[in-house]
């Protein structure tokens, strides 16, 4: 018997807004020409990808904090229909070398800068980049209504935080919580076995995981669990006429908490092989393999 297949699109939680299964990130999108960064949009599109990921740190060292989302804004300032062909998601929240700073004020600020360097009027999704622990979640809960009451965010998320500070979070918040971005790969399934897809499921949290690829060690692994897991996800693709990558991307897919890989790739053909994910149908056996792999251990 095989797994249910992954819907192509679906409900980003309970906001109601209809997003991509798989996502597009743009941690190494600041530093592209123009013309190499609307290649890598369109590609993109083209592999079906409407959800757009990125923060106002990305770009921060090499090319300047910011640098990401002004290359963006740069792209909508040259082809406007772009902005509302994409769900645009957000992050704030890092500050260098603070590090974290969720208070009022500093959220309030975040927001609007990221407006302004993006050119636009909304932000889709817009996440807390990571907990700041010296922060109250009323405040925070007060610096997000006020931001969505304006219109300057439709949707409201949290990235890298933990169970307990979800659910503390989501007491305080009369904007509804509906996404939550862990780190989640066939080598990192720390989300897998602690709870936060449980939670995902309970509080119906779109989970859009980073790094599905760990890393790089999916494609090239370094040591024998890597390789391990490699292997496992290899007789995959293979049995499917698809890359190793896309059976990554797919095997994250097939939890029911429906988690959505965010591709890191800005190489056009890397980005739309992810589409491939969608022609593999996991049986039980073959995707426990590939846990069992991950974990180094059998299970009990």
């Amino acid at each position: 018997m095989t797994l249910p297949a992954p819907p192509r699109t679906r409900s980003m939680g309970k906001s109601g807004i209809e997003i991509s299964s798989i996502a597009w990130g743009m941690w190494r999108f600041a530093g592209l020409e123009l013309s190499a960064a609307r290649a890598a949009i369109d590609a993109a599109f083209e592999a079906g990808i409407t959800l757009f990921d990125t923060a106002d740190i990305y770009g921060f060292g090499e090319q300047g904090f910011g640098k990401a989302e002004e290359l963006l804004g740069r792209v909508f300032a040259e082809a406007p229909e772009y902005r509302d062909r994409m769900v645009l998601a957000t992050k704030g929240g890092i500050t260098p070398p603070t590090p974290y700073n969720s208070s009022a004020d500093y959220l309030t600020k975040a927001i609007d800068d990221s407006l302004q360097r993006l050119g636009t009027d909304r932000i889709d999704l817009w996440q807390i980049h990571r907990p700041d622990i010296l922060t109250h979640p009323q405040e925070i809960a007060r610096a997000v209504e006020a931001a969505h009451s304006a219109g300057k965010i439709r949707a409201f998320g949290v990235s890298n935080f933990t169970p307990s500070q979800i659910s503390t979070l989501a007491q305080f918040c009369p904007v509804p919580i509906v996404s939550t971005q862990p780190e989640l790969s066939p080598l990192r399934i720390d989300t897998i076995e602690n709870g936060e897809l449980d939670q995902a499921i309970a509080m119906d949290l779109a989970v859009l995981a980073w790094s599905p690829l760990g890393g790089g060690r999916i494609g090239d692994p370094s040591n024998a669990r890597e390789q391990n897991v490699a292997g496992a996800l290899s007789g995959v693709a293979a049995s499917h006429g698809v890359s190793r990558t896309a059976a990554a991307y797919s095997w994250i897919m097939a939890h029911p908490a429906r988690p959505i890989p965010i591709v890191g790739s800005q190489n056009p053909a890397r980005i739309a092989e992810a589409a491939d994910a969608f022609k593999i149908t996991w049986t039980r056996a073959d995707w426990y393999s590939v846990l069992v792999a991950a974990r180094g251990v059998p299970l009990p």
